[in-house]
């Protein structure tokens, strides 16, 4: 079963994220666990997690099938020692409110050098950061999102995905998730089926598709290759209505959590139907 959802707002409260994402025929969302703008954040209460647990039971949300972020600001790479023990201490307590909800998954953007460090150095950087946040935590797994290629971003080759995963010292929990805007942006073509194939499969053979562990959905404003995260609407950018079909109906795609990220949050139901069209036409 293809499980279909949006990152969904958390406003009033966590626990009020599951009853947006069934409000749009969601079988799958996203979240954040705190404002993703600040650095600190009260801790969870108990009251809210068991809200949220409750609601995801009465919602029918597994834990597989929700992809909690962290937030914006984290460095995992960063060349600062500052900066980079601030953002460590950050995404291991993000990991620790992902346990605490109950759920296994984090979805996280692997870091930049900001040119002040080689590439190498700062994925090995990124990797050390991660095993220090697993070493922290229990039960969630450390889900790395590729990037589009942007600034000193890093984790927009698959041969950069690699070599942090290659570096993570409990493999049974870090994973991938794979923005398909990112994806394009980053010059790996979506457009047709045969894209679509060439590409998973390339994934495989580097990284491997037993790490993917979710996927989030956005066409791109931009053409291929652009470098540049825009999203768009499905169906309305650069990778089409063919891609996204092939996609959707890829069987790679099979129970993870499919995550749109589109602009325009009043049509996600007919995103989310739309897509799930796409998946039964194959049928």
């Amino acid at each position: 079963m293809r499980r279909i959802g949006a990152h969904v707002s958390i406003a009033g409260g966590i626990e009020n994220a599951p009853m947006r994402a069934r409000e749009i025929g969601a079988t799958a969302f996203a979240m954040f666990t705190k404002n993703q703008r600040q650095w600190n954040a009260p801790p969870l209460t108990t009251q809210s997690i068991d809200a949220f647990k409750n609601n995801c039971a009465e919602c029918g949300y597994h834990a597989r099938h929700i992809l909690p972020h962290d937030s914006y600001l984290i460095n995992l790479g960063s060349p600062d020692p500052a900066k980079l023990e601030r953002s460590r201490k950050a995404f291991t307590d993000e990991m620790q409110r992902v346990e605490a909800l109950g759920l296994s998954l984090l979805n996280f953007h692997p870091g930049s050098h900001l040119n002040e460090t080689g590439i190498d150095n700062c994925l090995n950087t990124i990797a050390e950061s991660v095993n220090i946040a697993l070493d922290n935590s229990s039960g969630v797994t450390a889900v790395l999102e590729n990037t589009a290629g942007q600034g000193s971003n890093l984790g927009h080759t698959f041969e950069q995905l690699a070599a942090i995963i290659d570096q993570i010292e409990d493999k049974t929990r870090v994973g991938v998730c794979l923005d398909t805007c990112h994806l394009f942006a980053a010059g790996y073509d979506l457009r047709t089926s045969e894209a679509v194939e060439a590409t998973f499969n390339e994934f495989d053979s580097i990284v491997s598709l037993s790490y993917l562990r979710g996927m989030h959905l956005n066409d791109a404003k931009l053409d291929l290759g652009s470098k540049r995260d825009r999203h768009e609407s499905i169906g309305s950018g650069f990778i089409g209505n063919d891609g996204f079909a092939a996609i959707i109906q890829h069987p790679a795609c099979d129970e993870i959590p499919l995550i749109l990220e589109t602009p325009n949050p009043d049509i996600w139901n007919r995103e989310i139907e739309m897509l799930y069209q796409m998946e039964r036409d194959k049928r």
